[in-house]
């Protein structure tokens, strides 16, 4: 439900996202009788029995997949170990570079694929955190091997959610519509194309190393604090470059130029859990 709420908070889509999508959904056939252009991201949520061309695109043709016809939206991968690990390991190029290339005997074909990957999974088998599960240490580690660690470097959040007690059902707090989260959410947006102005990027999930030195400046505390997560947690440098750019998120969120160090210790726990887990 989180997952699918996610699109709901995000931006629209401007002309030139609308267009990019809609082209790509026309192609596979995948637009309403009479629908001109797309008005909404778009959502995919493919089954885990998905084969590697049905995800990245394929077929004696190539054509889109399902990360390309998530361009712009979000990709829901549920149970994330259920799926074949040489189907997830194709994941990493389109997660780095924003698109995904196929060759095939017809030629190769290069698609776009810039979506938001968002993933759930049980951290045992039999869906109990390790201490309570029933299965054994080596089966609980073939269950989490199947995601490599290339592959959760590359995602920014790792975030464990608690099951819900009964008694909390009938405990109804009002919480924020989606209106007012997505509202804080463009106005960030606002701030990080301002400040990326003239640049091939829009947003911060696709800054580069040299934006990162020029868009973050860290004091010497926070700088202390990130040295000592990063031995830790032992992070690689691909998860640290991924830290920076979720702390530069997060002061957009809290409406701060500077990347603080309140910002940069939330950004670090959001990469603690795997480590918890896999380590």
């Amino acid at each position: 439900m989180l997952a699918q709420r996610l699109a709901t908070i995000l931006p629209p889509l401007t002309l030139a996202e609308a267009l990019e999508t809609t082209q790509i959904h026309s192609v596979v056939g995948q637009l309403a009788p009479g629908q001109a252009l797309l008005t909404r991201r778009p959502f995919r949520s493919p089954h885990h029995t998905a084969s590697n061309a049905g995800l990245l695109g394929g077929n004696t043709h190539p054509t889109p997949g399902e990360v390309s016809l998530a361009h712009h939206g979000v990709l829901f991968l549920d149970e994330l170990p259920e799926f074949k690990r040489s189907v997830l390991e194709t994941l990493r190029q389109p997660l780095e570079e924003g698109k995904v290339t196929i060759s095939r005997a017809a030629g190769t074909m290069t698609f776009p694929a810039q979506f938001m990957l968002v993933a759930a999974m049980n951290p045992t088998p039999d869906g109990k955190m390790p201490a309570e599960s029933r299965s054994g240490p080596r089966e609980i580690q073939s269950y989490l091997g199947r995601i490599s660690g290339p592959l959760l470097d590359r995602i920014d959040l790792h975030v464990e959610v608690p099951a819900v007690r009964f008694t909390d059902f009938d405990r109804a707090r009002p919480g924020e519509s989606s209106q007012e989260i997505r509202q804080r959410v463009e106005a960030a947006r606002e701030r990080q194309r301002h400040r990326l102005l003239g640049k091939p990027i829009s947003c911060n999930a696709r800054l580069g190393p040299r934006e990162l030195q020029q868009f973050i400046q860290l004091d010497s505390p926070t700088l202390l604090l990130l040295k000592h997560a990063l031995t830790d947690l032992n992070l690689s440098a691909r998860a640290y470059h991924r830290v920076l750019k979720v702390a530069r998120t997060i002061a957009d969120l809290a409406e701060s130029e500077s990347v603080r160090l309140e910002h940069v210790s939330e950004a670090i726990q959001y990469r603690s859990l795997d480590r918890q887990i896999w380590g």
